[in-house]
């Protein structure tokens, strides 16, 4: 697969993704009390975390999208 995902994107990616994992595990906020929304927000996350670490996303390729210049 080739490089889709620019590096502002990359960078709102990797803060949105530790943002969710803080909230799902940090944060004591009674809305990820329950399981399906704190391991959600966390699978979330995680795949923020990815995308923005190997700068290929899926769901771009499947659309043919590029923020990246390259």
């Amino acid at each position: 697969m080739t490089v889709n995902v620019g590096t502002i994107d990359r960078i709102l990616r990797a803060a949105l993704g530790v943002t969710l994992l803080v909230l799902a595990f940090a944060s004591g906020l009674p809305f990820f009390d329950g399981a399906v929304t704190k391991y959600g927000a966390a699978a979330i996350g995680v795949v923020m975390l990815v995308v923005a670490a190997t700068r290929i996303c899926p769901i771009y390729a499947m659309f043919g999208l590029k923020t990246c210049r390259a």
